[in-house]
């Protein structure tokens, strides 16, 4: 049976050292269950956490050799023989144990997005176009991938930024036919969208393929621009109102 090398950080509060590990590999085996297997036959006080193991919960996220990833998402077989697999947490969070880091910031900066708000004589009728405007944004399984690979966030410590998941969020709201807060100067001010400078690699690592660049942090970047910074957009707008 074949067998990887899996070399997995422990230690906690950033204190610690990789411990190299050997698995034996099994037809259909992720990353994932080579750290069950650790725990199972060399140390069940290996910290990781998990709970579907189906790529929705958001829960795994890890660095695997390096790159924010899934570790149920990722598959023992794309690696060569031979070579050893680096598991260590997320970088951009507070280190609690082992794989586990302190995302709880995110749920802070969740909470200071103005919340939808429709008319109160809001017309409740959808149409398909609305839905298709916006369902992509509700993939989002909140693993935080994106945000541990922004380098606004990871590499200035940035948390003056919202970060890629909650411009997404902010996206979806603003673009619900229904929503009549407007959030460009909060985007603008508190949200710190001017630090995004587009590099995609948020993109690149998001387990739903949400198009986190394209999609949502450039049309907002979009509407910031026309609501501060651009003279003729300003101008129509005091003539034909602001209008979403």
């Amino acid at each position: 049976m074949r067998e990887a090398l899996l070399k997995v950080f422990r230690g906690e509060k950033d204190n610690g050292e990789y411990v190299t590990y050997k698995v034996p590999i099994e037809e259909g085996m992720v990353v994932l269950d080579a750290i069950h297997y650790i725990q199972a036959m060399y140390d069940p006080n290996l910290a990781v956490r998990w709970n579907c193991k189906a790529a929705k919960c958001g829960s795994c996220s890890a660095e695997v050799n390096g790159r924010p990833s899934l570790m149920c998402k990722s598959r023992m077989d794309k690696f060569v023989d031979g070579e050893e697999i680096t598991v260590q947490p997320i970088k951009s969070f507070p280190h609690v144990k082992d794989l586990v880091s302190d995302v709880s910031w995110n749920y802070r900066a969740n909470e200071k997005i103005p919340a939808f708000t429709p008319a109160p004589d809001a017309d409740w009728t959808f149409y398909q176009e609305d839905i298709d405007r916006v369902q992509e944004f509700r993939k989002c399984i909140e693993c935080f991938l994106c945000q541990d690979v922004c380098h606004v966030i990871r590499d200035h410590d940035r948390k003056d930024f919202l970060g890629p998941r909650f411009m997404v969020r902010s996206a979806g709201l603003d673009m619900h036919p229904l929503d009549t807060v407007e959030r460009a100067k909060f985007l603008k001010e508190e949200g710190g969208i001017g630090l995004c400078n587009i590099t995609k690699c948020c993109t690149e690592v998001c387990p739903e393929s949400i198009h986190i660049t394209d999609n949502a942090i450039i049309p907002l970047k979009e509407r910031v621009v026309d609501e501060f910074y651009d003279p003729i957009a300003k101008f129509l707008k005091s003539v034909f109102g602001n209008k979403k």
